[in-house]
């Protein structure tokens, strides 16, 4: 028997207890939620016009939001990992801000710049006539605002990782920046990528704070899934149960395809 798993056979009982109550803790709620699902109406309840609606709107806004976060998150992320920049580390903190931040905080945040009072919003509104809160578009820009940093970390991470040996010898060999950006960094750290753009969507399809916030809850405009289930919880608890186990379903799904990923960066 190797040292290692001799060390992971002898787990001490003052352990063991919490850290089967704090399982219980995480799992339970969760499994309470599949018991408690109208599985027997769960398809009719998904054609329902309002759960639907809610989804679609759901999956749009988050893609959306995502193909977002990956035009302005990766070169982000790229700026922080090889950028030579003053003040990097300052940058980095108020990247992972969103993490952080109340979501409702965020939303707020968002009206005062966006709105059509906002530093940057009462200029569109006089200058275009566009108008960002309360719309769809509301909606993405929101999801985008706090599912970004998933993205840049992940691809910030997967950057610090790389091997810089080839990219210099791209260089050396005559190769442009952005040559060398397109045919050697981005292949290296596709991995990183694909997590981050996961997660990035993952997090955008259950915003909730921001979204209520910036965009409001219009049916049919802005009212995503997990403002279904808010709205649902006091009319038709049924269709908030239906909609709380697809944002479940997601996540599991979510987790499932990143484990490859994260079970190679534990060993």
């Amino acid at each position: 028997m190797s040292r290692r798993q001799g060390t992971r056979g002898r787990l001490p009982a003052v352990l063991v207890v919490p850290a089967v109550v704090g399982l219980a803790f995480l799992v339970v709620p969760l499994a309470g939620l599949l018991v408690r699902a109208p599985w027997s109406t769960l398809l009719d309840q998904l054609s329902s016009p309002a759960v639907g609606e809610a989804l679609g709107l759901s999956l749009v806004c988050a893609s959306l939001a995502t193909v977002i976060c990956l035009l302005l998150g990766v070169p982000l992320a790229w700026l922080l990992a090889r950028g030579d920049v003053p003040g990097r580390g300052v940058v980095r903190a108020l990247v992972t801000v969103p993490l952080v931040l109340p979501p409702v905080v965020g939303g707020v945040a968002l009206l005062l710049v966006l709105g059509r009072r906002g530093l940057v919003g009462s200029y569109l509104d006089s200058w275009f006539g566009i108008s960002l809160p309360f719309t769809t578009t509301g909606v993405v820009i929101a999801e985008a605002f706090v599912a970004m940093p998933f993205l840049v970390i992940s691809v910030e991470g997967a950057l610090r990782a790389a091997d810089p040996r080839f990219e210099e010898a791209a260089a050396t060999l005559g190769a442009s920046r952005w040559l060398v950006f397109r045919r050697v960094t981005l292949p290296t750290i596709m991995p990183g990528i694909v997590a981050g753009t996961v997660l990035c969507w993952a997090r955008a399809l259950g915003e909730f704070g921001a979204t209520i916030t910036f965009a409001g809850n219009f049916p049919g405009r802005t009212t995503t899934m997990p403002l279904a289930v808010y709205l649902a919880l006091e009319s038709d608890p049924d269709a908030a149960i239906v909609l709380s186990v697809v944002l479940l379903l997601v996540s599991v799904v979510v987790l499932a395809s990143l484990r490859d990923r994260w079970t190679r960066s534990a060993t």
